[in-house]
Protein backbone atom coordinates (compact mmCIF):
# COMPACT_ATOMS: atom_id res chain seq x y z
CA UNK A 1 0.00 0.00 0.00
CA UNK A 2 1.14 3.10 -0.92
CA UNK A 3 2.52 5.23 2.37
CA UNK A 4 0.37 8.34 3.20
CA UNK A 5 1.72 11.61 3.04
CA UNK A 6 2.54 13.31 6.64
CA UNK A 7 0.96 16.71 7.02
CA UNK A 8 2.49 20.07 7.90
CA UNK A 9 2.44 21.55 11.49
CA UNK A 10 -0.21 24.32 12.15
CA UNK A 11 -0.79 26.81 14.59
CA UNK A 12 -3.30 27.13 17.13
CA UNK A 13 -6.37 29.65 16.98
CA UNK A 14 -4.50 31.65 19.52
CA UNK A 15 -1.41 31.72 17.79
CA UNK A 16 -2.91 32.83 14.73
CA UNK A 17 -4.10 36.04 16.27
CA UNK A 18 -0.87 36.58 17.64
CA UNK A 19 0.70 36.45 14.25
CA UNK A 20 -1.43 38.61 13.03
CA UNK A 21 0.23 41.89 13.05
CA UNK A 22 3.39 40.21 11.34
CA UNK A 23 0.56 39.74 8.65
CA UNK A 24 -1.03 42.96 8.08
CA UNK A 25 2.72 44.66 8.54
CA UNK A 26 3.78 42.82 4.94
CA UNK A 27 0.04 43.75 3.57
CA UNK A 28 1.27 47.59 4.42
CA UNK A 29 4.37 47.24 2.62
CA UNK A 30 3.22 45.35 -0.71
CA UNK A 31 -0.47 47.16 -0.96
CA UNK A 32 1.07 49.85 -2.47
CA UNK A 33 0.26 51.74 -5.86
CA UNK A 34 4.06 50.74 -6.85
CA UNK A 35 2.87 47.03 -6.92
CA UNK A 36 0.67 47.42 -10.27
CA UNK A 37 3.84 48.49 -12.34
CA UNK A 38 5.55 45.04 -11.71
CA UNK A 39 1.94 42.64 -12.03
CA UNK A 40 -0.51 41.85 -14.73
CA UNK A 41 -2.51 44.11 -12.39
CA UNK A 42 -1.39 47.05 -14.49
CA UNK A 43 -3.38 45.97 -17.32
CA UNK A 44 -6.53 47.03 -15.69
CA UNK A 45 -5.75 49.98 -14.54
CA UNK A 46 -4.72 50.98 -18.18
CA UNK A 47 -8.26 51.38 -19.48
CA UNK A 48 -11.69 53.51 -18.21
CA UNK A 49 -14.40 51.79 -19.62
CA UNK A 50 -15.16 48.64 -17.77
CA UNK A 51 -15.19 46.02 -19.92
CA UNK A 52 -12.13 46.75 -21.49
CA UNK A 53 -10.35 46.36 -17.81
CA UNK A 54 -12.13 43.24 -16.76
CA UNK A 55 -11.75 41.71 -20.35
CA UNK A 56 -7.89 43.14 -20.31
CA UNK A 57 -7.88 41.61 -16.67
CA UNK A 58 -9.51 37.84 -17.96
CA UNK A 59 -6.66 37.78 -20.42
CA UNK A 60 -4.31 38.80 -17.83
CA UNK A 61 -4.99 36.58 -15.44
CA UNK A 62 -5.90 33.30 -17.32
CA UNK A 63 -2.16 34.26 -18.88
CA UNK A 64 -0.63 34.52 -15.44
CA UNK A 65 1.80 31.58 -15.62
CA UNK A 66 5.63 32.22 -14.42
CA UNK A 67 7.50 34.92 -14.16
CA UNK A 68 5.90 38.13 -13.82
CA UNK A 69 8.01 40.50 -16.41
CA UNK A 70 7.41 37.86 -18.87
CA UNK A 71 3.41 37.47 -18.29
CA UNK A 72 3.45 41.12 -19.01
CA UNK A 73 5.00 41.21 -22.06
CA UNK A 74 2.84 38.90 -23.60
CA UNK A 75 -0.54 40.62 -22.37
CA UNK A 76 0.90 43.74 -23.80
CA UNK A 77 1.74 41.91 -27.37
CA UNK A 78 -2.14 40.18 -27.27
CA UNK A 79 -4.09 43.79 -26.57
CA UNK A 80 -1.41 44.82 -29.28
CA UNK A 81 -2.89 42.95 -31.88
CA UNK A 82 -6.28 44.30 -30.52
CA UNK A 83 -5.62 47.48 -31.38
CA UNK A 84 -5.80 48.34 -27.48
CA UNK A 85 -9.25 48.04 -27.53
CA UNK A 86 -10.44 44.58 -25.81
CA UNK A 87 -13.94 44.90 -25.60
CA UNK A 88 -14.74 46.76 -29.08
CA UNK A 89 -12.16 43.76 -30.57
CA UNK A 90 -13.81 41.43 -28.84
CA UNK A 91 -17.59 42.36 -29.69
CA UNK A 92 -16.74 42.69 -33.45
CA UNK A 93 -14.56 39.61 -33.64
CA UNK A 94 -14.66 36.98 -36.68
CA UNK A 95 -13.28 34.59 -38.48
CA UNK A 96 -11.50 37.23 -40.90
CA UNK A 97 -9.55 38.57 -37.82
CA UNK A 98 -8.14 35.43 -36.70
CA UNK A 99 -4.86 36.27 -38.23
CA UNK A 100 -4.56 38.88 -35.69
CA UNK A 101 -3.53 36.11 -33.50
CA UNK A 102 -1.24 34.19 -35.73
CA UNK A 103 2.03 33.57 -34.00
CA UNK A 104 0.87 34.67 -30.61
CA UNK A 105 2.35 31.86 -27.85
CA UNK A 106 3.23 31.88 -24.34
CA UNK A 107 3.62 28.47 -22.39
CA UNK A 108 0.77 26.38 -23.14
CA UNK A 109 -1.21 29.42 -25.08
CA UNK A 110 -1.07 29.36 -28.97
CA UNK A 111 -3.15 31.10 -30.78
CA UNK A 112 -6.14 28.75 -31.16
CA UNK A 113 -7.25 29.31 -27.69
CA UNK A 114 -6.57 33.07 -28.05
CA UNK A 115 -9.32 32.47 -30.77
CA UNK A 116 -11.78 30.45 -29.10
CA UNK A 117 -12.05 32.07 -25.77
CA UNK A 118 -12.31 35.13 -27.55
CA UNK A 119 -15.44 33.83 -29.84
CA UNK A 120 -16.73 32.52 -25.84
CA UNK A 121 -16.08 36.16 -24.52
CA UNK A 122 -17.97 37.77 -27.65
CA UNK A 123 -21.04 35.20 -27.01
CA UNK A 124 -21.30 36.45 -23.57
CA UNK A 125 -21.24 40.05 -24.64
CA UNK A 126 -23.74 39.77 -26.49
CA UNK A 127 -26.07 37.75 -24.13
CA UNK A 128 -25.24 39.39 -21.20
CA UNK A 129 -24.05 42.71 -22.09
CA UNK A 130 -21.19 43.26 -19.17
CA UNK A 131 -18.52 40.29 -18.25
CA UNK A 132 -19.65 40.76 -14.39
CA UNK A 133 -23.53 40.06 -15.42
CA UNK A 134 -21.87 36.77 -16.59
CA UNK A 135 -20.34 35.91 -13.44
CA UNK A 136 -23.61 37.14 -11.23
CA UNK A 137 -25.53 34.41 -13.63
CA UNK A 138 -22.64 31.78 -12.36
CA UNK A 139 -23.04 32.82 -8.68
CA UNK A 140 -26.66 32.67 -8.63
CA UNK A 141 -26.60 29.23 -10.29
CA UNK A 142 -23.62 27.96 -7.63
CA UNK A 143 -25.62 29.06 -5.18
CA UNK A 144 -28.65 27.42 -5.87
CA UNK A 145 -26.72 23.84 -6.87
CA UNK A 146 -24.49 24.62 -3.87
CA UNK A 147 -21.52 24.46 -6.11
CA UNK A 148 -18.06 26.28 -6.22
CA UNK A 149 -18.59 29.39 -8.43
CA UNK A 150 -15.31 28.72 -10.41
CA UNK A 151 -16.48 25.33 -10.79
CA UNK A 152 -19.53 26.66 -12.11
CA UNK A 153 -18.20 29.13 -14.11
CA UNK A 154 -16.12 26.93 -16.13
CA UNK A 155 -19.20 24.97 -16.88
CA UNK A 156 -20.96 27.61 -18.29
CA UNK A 157 -18.26 29.33 -19.99
CA UNK A 158 -18.01 26.27 -22.50
CA UNK A 159 -21.55 25.76 -23.43
CA UNK A 160 -21.50 28.56 -26.13
CA UNK A 161 -19.40 26.49 -28.32
CA UNK A 162 -19.65 22.42 -27.47
CA UNK A 163 -16.68 22.77 -30.29
CA UNK A 164 -14.12 24.19 -28.32
CA UNK A 165 -11.32 21.78 -28.59
CA UNK A 166 -10.04 20.49 -24.84
CA UNK A 167 -6.69 22.04 -25.07
CA UNK A 168 -8.34 25.47 -24.66
CA UNK A 169 -10.61 24.04 -21.51
CA UNK A 170 -7.71 22.91 -19.83
CA UNK A 171 -6.76 27.07 -19.42
CA UNK A 172 -9.63 27.82 -17.04
CA UNK A 173 -9.48 25.93 -13.52
CA UNK A 174 -12.49 23.61 -12.61
CA UNK A 175 -12.04 22.90 -8.57
CA UNK A 176 -14.37 20.13 -9.00
CA UNK A 177 -11.28 18.60 -10.66
CA UNK A 178 -9.48 19.99 -7.53
CA UNK A 179 -7.44 22.64 -9.11
CA UNK A 180 -5.98 25.82 -7.31
CA UNK A 181 -7.97 27.98 -9.38
CA UNK A 182 -5.38 30.16 -8.78
CA UNK A 183 -5.30 32.16 -11.40
CA UNK A 184 -9.34 32.59 -11.38
CA UNK A 185 -9.34 33.78 -7.76
CA UNK A 186 -6.61 36.15 -8.50
CA UNK A 187 -8.39 37.64 -10.97
CA UNK A 188 -11.86 37.92 -8.82
CA UNK A 189 -9.51 39.34 -6.15
CA UNK A 190 -8.41 41.96 -8.65
CA UNK A 191 -12.32 42.36 -9.29
CA UNK A 192 -13.82 42.13 -6.16
CA UNK A 193 -11.90 43.68 -3.62
CA UNK A 194 -12.37 47.60 -3.24
CA UNK A 195 -10.90 50.47 -1.53
CA UNK A 196 -7.26 49.23 -2.63
CA UNK A 197 -4.23 50.85 -3.77
CA UNK A 198 -3.71 47.45 -5.71
CA UNK A 199 -7.16 45.81 -7.05
CA UNK A 200 -9.39 48.03 -9.29
CA UNK A 201 -12.98 46.68 -7.55
CA UNK A 202 -14.42 46.63 -10.75
CA UNK A 203 -17.45 44.45 -9.98
CA UNK A 204 -19.96 44.55 -7.04
CA UNK A 205 -21.52 40.93 -7.87
CA UNK A 206 -20.28 39.10 -4.68
CA UNK A 207 -18.44 40.30 -1.72
CA UNK A 208 -15.28 40.23 -0.81
CA UNK A 209 -16.08 38.04 2.05
CA UNK A 210 -16.37 35.30 -0.65
CA UNK A 211 -13.17 35.27 -2.06
CA UNK A 212 -10.52 32.23 -1.74
CA UNK A 213 -6.98 33.02 -1.25
CA UNK A 214 -5.29 32.50 -4.51
CA UNK A 215 -2.90 29.77 -3.84
CA UNK A 216 0.21 29.28 -6.00
CA UNK A 217 3.85 27.67 -4.92
CA UNK A 218 4.96 31.02 -3.31
CA UNK A 219 1.61 31.38 -1.33
CA UNK A 220 1.74 27.93 -0.41
CA UNK A 221 5.36 27.66 0.70
CA UNK A 222 4.92 30.34 2.99
CA UNK A 223 1.63 29.57 4.48
CA UNK A 224 3.57 25.95 5.36
CA UNK A 225 6.55 27.84 6.96
CA UNK A 226 4.01 29.94 9.20
CA UNK A 227 2.03 26.92 10.29
CA UNK A 228 -1.51 28.30 8.24
CA UNK A 229 -1.38 25.09 5.94
CA UNK A 230 -1.03 21.70 7.00
CA UNK A 231 -1.87 20.07 3.39
CA UNK A 232 1.32 18.85 1.15
CA UNK A 233 -0.47 19.44 -1.86
CA UNK A 234 -1.41 22.85 -4.03
CA UNK A 235 -4.96 21.83 -4.46
CA UNK A 236 -8.29 23.03 -3.87
CA UNK A 237 -8.72 21.66 -0.39
CA UNK A 238 -5.19 23.45 0.52
CA UNK A 239 -7.23 26.50 -0.65
CA UNK A 240 -10.19 25.99 1.18
CA UNK A 241 -7.99 25.21 4.77
CA UNK A 242 -5.80 28.29 4.06
CA UNK A 243 -8.80 30.49 3.27
CA UNK A 244 -10.44 29.25 6.25
CA UNK A 245 -7.48 30.53 8.24
CA UNK A 246 -7.26 33.65 7.02
CA UNK A 247 -11.44 34.30 7.66
CA UNK A 248 -10.88 34.01 11.04
CA UNK A 249 -8.20 36.85 10.97
CA UNK A 250 -10.49 38.86 8.84
CA UNK A 251 -13.79 37.03 7.58
CA UNK A 252 -15.10 40.37 5.97
CA UNK A 253 -11.81 39.79 3.39
CA UNK A 254 -9.72 36.58 3.94
CA UNK A 255 -7.71 37.29 0.41
CA UNK A 256 -5.98 40.58 1.85
CA UNK A 257 -3.73 37.98 3.02
CA UNK A 258 -2.36 37.31 -0.47
CA UNK A 259 -0.39 40.21 -0.28
CA UNK A 260 1.21 38.93 2.91
CA UNK A 261 2.38 35.69 1.83
CA UNK A 262 2.98 36.60 -1.70
CA UNK A 263 5.05 39.59 -0.26
CA UNK A 264 7.20 37.83 2.07
CA UNK A 265 8.98 36.19 -1.82
CA UNK A 266 8.53 39.93 -3.13
CA UNK A 267 10.23 41.68 -0.41
CA UNK A 268 12.62 38.69 0.17
CA UNK A 269 12.14 39.23 4.07
CA UNK A 270 13.52 36.62 6.40
CA UNK A 271 10.28 34.81 8.49
CA UNK A 272 11.95 35.39 12.28
CA UNK A 273 12.47 32.53 13.28
CA UNK A 274 10.16 32.26 16.14
CA UNK A 275 7.47 32.35 13.35
CA UNK A 276 8.88 29.56 11.75
CA UNK A 277 6.86 26.28 12.62
CA UNK A 278 8.29 24.32 9.28
CA UNK A 279 11.65 24.29 8.67
CA UNK A 280 11.56 21.87 6.00
CA UNK A 281 8.73 22.67 3.29
CA UNK A 282 9.27 21.09 -0.46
Amino acid sequence: MPQKRKKYKTISQKELIRLKPFLDELVNKIEQPEYINDDPVQFMHAFENKNDKELAGFFAATMAWGRRDIVNAKVEDLLRRMNYRPAEFIKNYSESNAPSFEGFKHRTFKSIDLHWLTKTLQTILLKFKTFENFWAYCLEKATRERRELIAVFHEQFFTFHPQIPQRTKKHVSNPEKNSSAKRLYMYLRWCIRKNSPVDPGTMAFMPPSELKIPLDVHVARQARKLGLLSRKQNDWKAVQELTERMKILLPEDPARYDYALFGIGVLESAIPDELIINNRVE
